[in-house]
């Protein structure tokens, strides 16, 4: 992952006091002063993927390819950042490192040495925090060795340079410290989609690592490898793939990796996949189920290398805030019984790199919970009241995972069971009268917050919000940019169709009337509008269209836009 976007039970505790007595020489303050390499041997490749559990990327660093790690945006890398995500709980972490724009020509492709002097400090601060410690080849792999089919041999023999100087820069780093090949190989920039030979390709990489790797003296003779599927795809044709060429390797100390950013259409929000629902949740269970069968339960343990939503790239509020909880809360825990190690991708948008402060504390709460069991979750966050209307109650399914009820509060004040609030099962209803005392000042938009607290893990917030039919208003503009004029009168915007006049979607991915939230479209609250984007256009014919708008209230409202070349106007549709 990073700016290039692509598209497509059991105890850590017990481990962890294994791992900390068998590598007591690594925690040195001294990265170099590492355990011998026996050690490695010890244990299983298994119980030492189990210790890295939970792990994090540094996302959008050190593998920016601008002239150096600020190029993305995010801030140089201090020792106090790393200390601060091993504070928060974290085992491990994923340095992903973009070398190319750091090479010299051939032939002998040569690593400025002040980077590699910087990739080392950074590792060397890891291990001192007393971390596992992942570094790759990271966005290398779309900018040259993509073209691997057309320039075959000087892909890969700077491919192999490069490697020979990683490894020999780190062969006497602790054991703590971990090679992941590449990240998301692909093959496709030579024309070729025969999978056949995309396998091939990636085989002759793979293997001419483990190579020059094992060939490269210290540590490197035993130090755990990681191997990925082809684009790291999780797909089974891949698993199977990357079992036959760990076989074929015949190494103990290997790892296997995939990354997994979800059922696209939800993950992106397009389709109307707006709501965590079965086709999401069976993409999610299914892809698990086929990396335990085809690798962790035949002794090959997986590092899910890099997880999330792909709608995160645009805004963490693609995804409405409870799916977004419900998601993370479902694939964490799934992964524990799978016994697969996660690493949360995260560029910047997650942990605030000078502040050390989430931007998503909920978020945050709700994955750490994960880690040693689970979460209570409900099938919405979102209470919504029209105003005018009676109220009535609300009834809201609960997933309690588990656990137990311990109470409802409104700010300070607890309410009281079979007054305020009823639970039947899983089945909580708000009684109207609590709801009416809670909307008293009748303000349109968020009026209160009921809390939901639990016998363990993060407490549930439900918002009690007042609504109207949002408003839209005429406006004129052009492709490059157009907003219409809207009052969203306490609602918030779930998804948006196109469709034109005469029949037939409209827009990107004209498969569905549905458009991708973020790409094509977003609200403004900020500047009370929706945000039709130059990406929607470039794929719009001339005439008019009709949009319908999705409030997560219910309420639907269509509007009229007419396009002629770069000219667009806009009004409310009466269809």
């Amino acid at each position: 992952m990073g700016k290039k976007r692509y598209r497509p039970v059991w105890s850590l505790a017990m481990a962890a006091v294994l791992l900390v007595s068998m590598f007591s020489t690594v925690a040195s303050a001294d990265p170099k002063q590492a355990a011998s390499a026996k050690d490695t041997g010890k244990i299983s490749m298994q119980s030492y993927v189990e210790a890295m559990q939970p792990g994090w990327n540094l996302g959008n660093t050190l593998d920016a390819t601008g002239d150096d790690e600020t190029s993305w945006g995010n801030p140089r890398v201090t020792k106090e950042l790393i200390q601060q995500i091993a504070d928060q709980g974290y085992k491990s972490i994923r340095i992903p490192v973009t070398w190319g724009q750091h090479m010299g020509e051939a032939p002998d492709y040569s690593i400025d040495p002040a980077y590699l002097d910087r990739v080392e400090e950074v590792v060397d601060w890891a291990l001192e925090c007393k971390l596992y410690v992942m570094i790759n080849m990271h966005h290398d792999s779309w900018q040259w060795v993509s073209h691997m089919e057309k320039n075959h041999d000087e892909v890969l023999a700077r491919y192999q340079s490069a490697w020979t100087q990683i490894a020999d820069r780190f062969k006497d780093h602790s054991n703590k410290l971990i090679f992941e090949a590449i990240n998301e190989p692909r093959f496709t920039d030579g024309g070729t989609t025969d999978r056949a030979k995309q396998y091939e390709m990636l085989s002759e990489l793979i293997t001419s690592f483990h190579k020059i790797v094992r060939n490269s003296g210290g540590l490197n003779a035993e130090r755990p490898l990681v191997i990925p599927t082809r684009e790291t795809s999780p797909a089974q044709e891949d698993l199977t793939e990357l079992y036959n060429t760990i076989l074929k390797l015949d190494d103990p100390n290997l790892i296997a990796t995939v990354h997994f950013y979800g059922f696209w259409p939800f993950s992106v929000n397009i389709a109307g996949y707006y709501k965590l629902e079965k086709d999401t949740l069976n993409d999610l269970t299914t892809t698990f189920d086929n990396i335990y069968n085809t690798l962790v339960s035949k002794g090959i343990p997986v590092i899910l290398g890099e997880y999330g939503l792909l709608g995160f790239d645009k805004n963490t509020g693609v995804i409405e805030q409870g799916e977004t909880l419900k998601f993370f809360e479902i694939l964490t825990n799934y992964l524990n019984e799978k016994k697969i190690t996660h690493m949360l991708w995260d560029n910047g948008q997650h942990f605030g790199r000078t502040t050390f402060k989430w931007s998503d504390e909920q978020l945050f709460n709700i994955m750490k919970a994960g880690w040693t069991g689970r979460s209570s979750t409900a099938e919405s966050d979102l209470v919504y009241l029209k105003q005018g209307d009676e109220i009535q109650d609300a009834k809201i399914e609960l997933n309690l995972n588990g656990n137990q009820l311990t109470g409802l509060f409104a700010g300070s004040e607890k309410l009281a069971q079979g007054e305020d609030y009823e639970l039947n099962g899983e089945e909580l209803v708000l009684k109207a009268g609590r709801l009416a005392k809670l909307t008293t000042a009748g303000h349109l938009g968020q009026n209160a917050i009921v809390t939901a607290k639990f016998n363990q893990g993060p407490e549930w917030n439900f918002k009690i919000t007042v609504y109207i039919t949002p408003e839209l208003g005429n406006a004129s503009g052009s492709t490059e940019d157009f907003a219409i004029p809207t009052t969203f009168n306490g609602n918030q915007l779930a998804t948006m169709e196109a469709v034109y006049s005469g029949g037939g979607n409209a827009g990107p991915q004209d498969w569905t009337s549905f458009k991708e939230f973020g790409y094509t479209f977003a609200p403004s609250f900020a500047t009370d509008e929706i945000q039709l984007k130059p990406e929607f256009f470039k794929e719009v014919k001339d005439g008019d269209v009709i949009l319908k708008f999705h409030f997560w209230s219910g309420e639907i409202v269509n509007y009229k836009i007419s396009k002629k070349g770069t000219s667009v106007t806009g009004q409310v549709s009466r269809d």
